[in-house]
């Protein structure tokens, strides 16, 4: 089985989140979740991490990060590992490959012209809102 993560990072005074846009298909020039490929086995959180690091130059010092949800494609062989996380303090962001924005919390992640993913953003950042609302 093929195994990706995504990363769902707040501002820490939860007003934003940080996207990507991207630069190639699929989905080039929409918003998408920082994340990538899982490299090494049994190891979620740190791949997580890292994937979050060289992406973002987000550190473990930056953010904790939870496992929050799977979601797994049985009809195409491939797991989605979703984690998020609170910014304790101000961040300089450094881009990798895709442009990094930080877009409102309140934005239609639901509008599949804008964001990747087929509606799965809006699930995403909707369920982990309702997380943060209970604790």
């Amino acid at each position: 089985m093929k195994k990706y993560n995504v990363i769902v990072v707040f501002d820490k005074n939860l007003k934003h989140t940080l996207m990507c846009k991207r630069t190639k298909e699929p989905y080039i020039g929409m918003y998408n979740l920082v994340g990538g490929k899982i490299e090494k086995e049994n190891d979620g959180l740190n791949e997580a991490h890292r994937e979050l690091f060289e992406e973002t130059n987000i550190s473990k010092n930056d953010v904790e990060l939870k496992h929050f949800m799977n979601i797994e494609y049985v009809s195409f062989d491939k797991l989605l590992e979703v984690y998020y996380g609170v910014l304790n303090k101000e961040v300089d962001l450094v881009e990798e490959i895709n442009k990094l924005e930080w877009v409102d919390v309140n934005d239609n992640f639901f509008d599949m012209t804008k964001y990747a993913g087929e509606g799965n953003i809006g699930h995403i950042i909707e369920e982990i809102k309702i997380e943060l609302n209970n604790s």
